[in-house]
Order: C-alpha cells, then sequence, then structure tokens
C-alpha cells in the first residue's frame, strides 16, 4: 500500500491525496502541531474521500489512542515500541473487550449506529501500528510483531539510527537492523512499512525486495517541496530559453 504523512493540520492535504489514489495517510501528532479539533476535521476528510486516515499519536498513552479512534481513525502508529509488554499494553488501550478502550457513541461508533455490535467491529477495525526505533526494540522486534492485535511494524529508521549511534557496546547497522525488524514481521504474518522521499530510489527499491509491503512517500511538506523544486526548474530552463533568443513554448515564435 501506499500512504504519506500529513505535517500541515488541515484537511484539504488529506483530500486530495484520497483523490490522487493514496490509500492511507498518517497524520502526525507526533511532529506536527496537530490539535484534537484539527485531527478530527482531517479524519473527516479521510472517511469523505475514500482514503484511511491513522495517526501518529504524540504521546503513547490510553487518552492518546482513545481521542484518535473516538474522532474516526482507521488506527493508530505508536512511537518507541521497544517491548512485547509495551505492545500488549498499546493493544489494551485500543480494544474494547479484554482491554481498556472507553465506550463512546462519536464518529469512530458511528455515533452509536451499530449497537450491540460496536465493540465487536470497533475491536476488528481498529489498527495498531508499533514503530520500532530504539535499539533495544529490534532484539525485541519479534516478540512484538507476534504480539496478538499488533497489525503491523513501523521502520523508525531515522530515530533508529541515532538510537544505535548512541547505545553503549556493539550494535547493529542500521541496514541489517531493518533486515531483523522486516525478517520479524514476515515470520508473525505481519506488513513492515518505512518511509522513503522518492519511490524512484534505490531506497525504495531495496525496502521492496526485502518484503516492505506498506511504503510511505516523504509527506504532504515533502511532496509540497519536490513538486515546487520541479516548477522552479522549468521556470528557469524558460527563462534561459528567453535569454537565448528561443521561444519559451516549443514552436511559438519568441
Amino acid at each position: 500500500m501506499l500512504g504519506t504523512f500529513m505535517k500541515v493540520p488541515a484537511s484539504q492535504n488529506c483530500e486530495v491525496l484520497g483523490l490522487q489514489g493514496f490509500d492511507f495517510v498518517v497524520l502526525d501528532e507526533e511532529h506536527a502541531p496537530w490539535t484534537r479539533d484539527t485531527l478530527d476535521r482531517a479524519l473527516l476528510a479521510c472517511r469523505a474521500y475514500d482514503i484511511a486516515g491513522l495517526v501518529r499519536i504524540a504521546r503513547a498513552d490510553a487518552t492518546s489512542v482513545l481521542n484518535a479512534l473516538d474522532d474516526g481513525a482507521a488506527g493508530v502508529m505508536v512511537p518507541h515500541v521497544d517491548s512485547a509488554e509495551k505492545a500488549r499494553q498499546v493493544v489494551s488501550w485500543a480494544r474494547y473487550v479484554g482491554g481498556q478502550r472507553g465506550a463512546g457513541s462519536s464518529r469512530g461508533g458511528e455515533y452509536g449506529g451499530r449497537g450491540e455490535d460496536n465493540y465487536r467491529i470497533g475491536d476488528e477495525l481498529a489498527t495498531v501500528i508499533c514503530m520500532i526505533e530504539d535499539h533495544g526494540a529490534v532484539g525485541a522486534a519479534g516478540d512484538i510483531a507476534a504480539t496478538e492485535g499488533v497489525d503491523g511494524l513501523f521502520i523508525g529508521r531515522a530515530d533508529l539510527a541515532l538510537s544505535l549511534q548512541n547505545a553503549a557496546g556493539s550494535q547493529p547497522t542500521v541496514r541489517e537492523a531493518v533486515e531483523t525488524i522486516v525478517a520479524a514481521a514476515q515470520a508473525a504474518g505481519k506488513p513492515a512499512m518505512a518511509v522513503v522521499q522518492s519511490l524512484a530510489s534505490d531506497e525504495a527499491r531495496w525496502l521492496l525486495d526485502l518484503g516492505v509491503n506498506s511504503l510511505m512517500v516523504a509527506s504532504d511538506l515533502g511532496l509540497l517541496r519536490q513538486a515546487a523544486s520541479s516548477a522552479m526548474a522549468d521556470f528557469q530552463s524558460a527563462l534561459d530559453r528567453r535569454s537565448e533568443g528561443r521561444p519559451m513554448i516549443p514552436g511559438a515564435s519568441s
């Protein structure tokens, strides 16, 4: 599947990507200025434009998970999950039956329209993605992936690289760590996710060949920056053509 991070706390970018056929977006509450209100509006836009909206929560706690799911998120992406115990706790926050998710009748529960089936349906729909981005999580990746209720692993390579660099003793390279995490996800029958800046890059091809089956390309701001850079290059080319006395539009007079 194909998705991207959403840094701009607004609904319109979600709508545009839905129209373009992206499978999902991740509203990045951890690293961008999302609020409960802007999350609510953007998740409504995701529903309207048939694109799955997940939330990367800023804090790994029960309230953050509850707020995202009550607002209608398809699931949550949880930072810095480094043990099976923490993974089980996260799953518990996202589950009614056998868990700790509080009952509600908001958008996430179809405003009470599911009736007695709400708990069952809500538990089936709430996706839990654990982010593996700490050196201690690499060795625990197999146990985390195998935890019941965990639906996939996201490989946070930037934080993982920093964590490996800062850790004491001998540590695997980032590449070796990524290979370990993907193998752990595959062994558990769960998808592995990662972000790349370009889908045409060697990096993207390596991840796909390795078995990563959900790619995120950049972010809404990253895609805007790439498009703006391309537009500036085209504009400069047109100016160069004019300065050389050539028509700015091929086939037209100067």
